[in-house]
């Protein structure tokens, strides 16, 4: 607005000097004849004294018409340095298309900036479509990662890039009555973010298929040290160690580590939807995996805590019967390699 008001101003100011200069000229037409023609008077009467108007002699000069033009014409020299009539409309002109471009483009882009934000508005007033609840197993949808609560995402077989083709023999019949914690062992570090733990679960499964003859990993889930729990044969298959059972691993050698906070609290709410959604009996018993054969796992520390769980089952010491004999299962849970009885 500034700069429009100086060009208004402007344009003002040079139409008052264009009339000046129009009335200055006609001024000085008309003196210049005037002139003249006293000049050629003054000529005849150069030897007359002057007098005033009532024809009486004069003690003093009277001014001629000459001298009135001369100082008008005086006057008008003094706007020989404005610019020529054909240069200024060029200038102003160029202006007022440059205050022009700019208005336009201000109006443009605000009419765009609120297109924007009410395109905006409207699409955020939009109901979004309600999300179907996300279950844990073959049935919630894909490209969901389910959640057991406090954080912990079940990390199903094609996240963590398992091998689509390797499946366990047997299937698993819910519901379950025995639950097996294990651990990895043979020096295994925990993994505490899901890139590693992914590492981590492709290695195991490579390891198990390659080196041990397992048809698959071994375990139904693991529980990775960032809290995350990694589905291994899942809840349909048989894990390698005994049918009827649900084995959990710890993932890494907990006889030398110990299992942090969000593992254990991974177990629990494992343990609780498992009840929940009926794939364990609500007096499923809670064991170790050296209470089923002779073997290291899951370690002094993991063994230390399940002990002092509800669920936890006394069967598999001494004085007490092996786990799972009231249901038929075999003394030794070593089901998928029965000749391979190796301490972990």
């Amino acid at each position: 607005m500034k700069l429009l008001l100086k060009i208004h101003s402007k344009d003002r100011h040079y139409l008052t000097l264009q009339r000046k200069r129009k009335y200055y000229r006609r001024v000085s037409k008309s003196s210049s004849s005037s002139s003249s023609a006293s000049s050629q008077s003054s000529l005849v009467n150069s030897s007359s004294s002057p007098v005033d108007i009532f024809g009486r002699s004069a003690p003093y000069p009277v001014p001629t018409p000459g001298a009135y033009s001369t100082a008008r014409s005086g006057r008008n020299n003094q706007n020989r340095g404005l610019p020529s009539s054909g240069e200024a409309p060029s200038v102003l002109r160029q202006e007022r298309y440059f205050l022009y471009g700019a208005l336009i483009l201000f109006v443009i882009i605000a009419f765009s900036t609120a297109l924007y934000f009410v395109i905006n508005h409207m699409q955020g007033n939009e109901p979004t479509p309600s999300q179907p609840p996300i279950l844990f197993g073959d049935s919630y949808a894909s490209g969901t990662i389910p959640n057991l609560g406090n954080g912990h995402l079940v990390i199903d077989r094609p996240n963590w890039g398992a091998q689509n083709e390797v499946r366990g023999r047997y299937p698993l019949f819910p519901p379950i009555p025995y639950v097996v914690i294990t651990h990895i062992g043979v020096q295994s570090t925990p993994c505490l973010d899901m890139y590693r733990c992914s590492i981590k679960m492709r290695t195991i499964q490579d390891a198990a298929v390659a080196e041990m003859g397992l048809p698959d990993i071994p375990n139904n889930f693991y529980l990775g040290g960032d809290g995350f729990i990694y589905v291994g044969r899942g809840w349909n298959i048989s894990n390698a160690y005994s049918n009827r059972t649900l084995s959990i691993c710890f993932m890494g050698d907990y006889i030398r580590y110990e299992p942090n906070e969000k593992q254990y609290s991974a177990l629990q709410h494992l343990l609780a939807h498992g009840v929940a959604t009926d794939h364990l009996t609500r007096d499923y018993k809670l064991v170790s995996h050296n209470q089923t054969k002779s073997t290291k796992s899951p370690g002094p520390y993991i063994y230390e805590r399940i002990s002092k769980m509800p669920r936890w089952s006394q069967c598999g010491n001494p004085g007490y019967i092996r786990c799972g004999s009231e249901i038929g299962l075999p003394a030794v849970w070593d089901q998928d390699f029965p000749k391979r009885n190796k301490t972990a």
